[in-house]
């Protein structure tokens, strides 16, 4: 499985193919000469790609109720005398 390394800006810095995420963190810490699990933590995320991408779709996507505007065509059908 393919694992990728976040910043806190949410851009990958880094990736790796690893059968294990404890595999794709111990090589993510040595590359990053950190020995400190919490410290690592941070700083950087490990996602898998496929997590990733899809955190980054559900955040370009447009809310559904974005485009839902009722109130403007409601006023055109209305029984009410205008008189």
């Amino acid at each position: 499985m393919k694992y990728v390394l976040v910043d806190s800006t949410n851009e990958i810095i880094d990736n790796i193919e690893s059968a294990t995420i404890d595999g794709a963190e111990e090589y993510f810490m040595k590359r990053k000469q950190m020995e400190d699990r919490s410290k690592f933590y941070k700083v950087w995320t490990i996602k898998t790609k496929k997590e990733y991408d899809l955190n980054e779709e559900a955040f370009r996507r447009k809310p559904s109720s974005e485009s839902i505007e009722w109130w403007v065509e409601e006023d055109n059908y209305l029984d009410i005398d205008k008189s």
